[in-house]
C-alpha cells in the first residue's frame, strides 16, 4: 500500500512531467519565460515543499533509534569471540600481527600504504549492525616509545587527529587512562558525538605493546556549538555510534615500528526508507575513521622524532 510520502512524491513527478512539454514555450528573443511555464515551475515548487514537510516527520522517526537490550548482549558476545582471538595473538596461538598472516599486505605496509580490511561484512544482530576492521602500517624509523607517547598525549588530540574536536586527560591509574573526546564524523550526515574511553597499555616484552580502548559512554550532540546544544540520552539517538573498542598492537623492528589497530563497533541497523542518509554512514564510517586514524598517528610519530 501506498504511503502518503511516496503519494506526494509521485504526483511531484506527474507535475514535473506535465512541465517538460511547455519548457519549449520560452520566448527566445526576451529570453523571459512564457506565463505557462511559470506556472507550472510555481507548482513544482510547491509541490515539493509540501512533499518536503509531509516527509520531514517521517524521517526524523526513521533516523531516530533506540539501544536495546537484546542488542548489547549480541554485541557482548561477539566482542567475546574477538578477544578470544586476539588472546591466542598474544600468547602465542595465532601470529602476533595480522601483517604477519600476508606476505603482500606486510610489504605493502613496508611500502608506506596501510592495508585495510573488513573482518566481517556487516554482522547483524537484532537491532543493529557490527564493524569489525582493521587496519596495519609501518612507521620508518620510530620506536614503540614514541608512538606511545603520541596515543598518550590527549591534550593535543585535536591537533592530531581529524575526527577529534576536544580531548582531554580525565584521570589515569598507572597504565589505565580515562579520556574524554567529542568527535566530529561527516559522511552525508554530520554528527557530533562526546564520548568516554578507558584505555589499558600493557607492554608484553621489549617489542611489543598492546593497547586496549574502549567506549564507556557515548552521546550524540544535538546543535552542537550553538546556545541550545543537548547531550541526548545515551542509546536514544541517531545510533550512528553505539559502541567503539579499539584494539593496538605494537612491534618494535630494527628499523622502525608495525602498529595495527582492530576495530570494533556498535550501530543502529538500516532504516527502510531513508537508507540512502544512514547507509553512506554506518557503512563506511567505521574503515574511514580507521584508516584517517593510522596516517594521523604515523604521521605525529614522525613530525615528533
Amino acid at each position: 500500500m501506498m504511503n502518503l510520502a511516496q503519494a506526494v512524491s509521485k504526483a511531484v513527478g506527474r507535475v514535473r512531467k506535465a512541465a517538460e512539454p511547455a519548457q519549449s514555450l520560452r520566448h527566445v528573443s526576451s529570453g523571459s519565460a512564457h506565463p505557462i511555464v511559470s506556472l507550472r515551475l510555481l507548482a513544482i515548487l510547491v509541490a515539493s515543499l509540501v512533499f518536503a514537510a509531509l516527509c520531514a516527520p517521517i524521517a526524523t522517526a526513521q533516523l531516530t533509534a533506540k539501544l536495546m537490550p537484546e542488542t548489547v548482549t549480541a554485541f557482548e558476545r561477539y566482542e567475546k569471540h574477538v578477544e578470544d582471538l586476539m588472546k591466542k595473538r598474544h600468547d602465542g596461538a595465532l601470529s602476533y600481527l595480522w601483517l604477519d598472516e600476508n606476505q603482500k599486505l606486510r610489504n605493502r605496509a613496508l611500502r608506506g600504504e596501510i592495508p585495510v580490511e573488513q573482518l566481517d561484512e556487516g554482522a547483524t544482530v537484532p537491532g543493529g549492525l557490527i564493524h569489525n576492521w582493521i587496519a596495519g602500517m609501518f612507521v620508518p624509523d620510530a620506536t614503540i616509545e614514541q608512538v606511545v607517547a603520541v596515543f598518550q598525549d590527549y591534550a593535543n588530540y585535536p591537533d592530531i587527529y581529524p575526527e577529534a574536536i576536544r580531548a582531554k586527560l580525565e584521570s589515569r591509574d598507572g597504565d589505565v587512562f580515562n579520556i574524554y573526546q567529542r568527535l566530529l564524523k561527516k559522511k552525508v550526515l554530520t554528527v557530533v558525538l562526546d564520548t568516554w574511553h578507558e584505555a589499558q597499555y600493557t607492554k608484553l616484552d621489549d617489542k611489543r605493546y598492546i593497547i586496549t580502548s574502549k567506549a564507556t559512554k557515548i552521546q550524540e550532540v544535538q546543535n552542537a556549538g550553538e546556545s541550545d546544544e543537548t547531550l541526548l540520552p545515551e542509546g536514544e539517538d541517531g545510533g550512528y555510534l553505539w559502541r567503539m573498542n579499539l584494539y593496538w598492537r605494537l612491534e618494535q623492528e630494527d628499523d622502525g615500528v608495525f602498529a595495527e589497530c582492530h576495530s570494533l563497533s556498535l550501530s543502529r541497523d538500516i532504516p527502510r526508507g531513508v537508507g540512502w542518509i544512514v547507509k553512506p554512514f554506518v557503512r563506511s564510517m567505521p574503515r574511514e575513521s580507521l584508516e584517517k586514524s593510522l596516517q594521523a598517528t604515523r604521521l605525529a610519530v614522525m613530525n615528533a622524532k
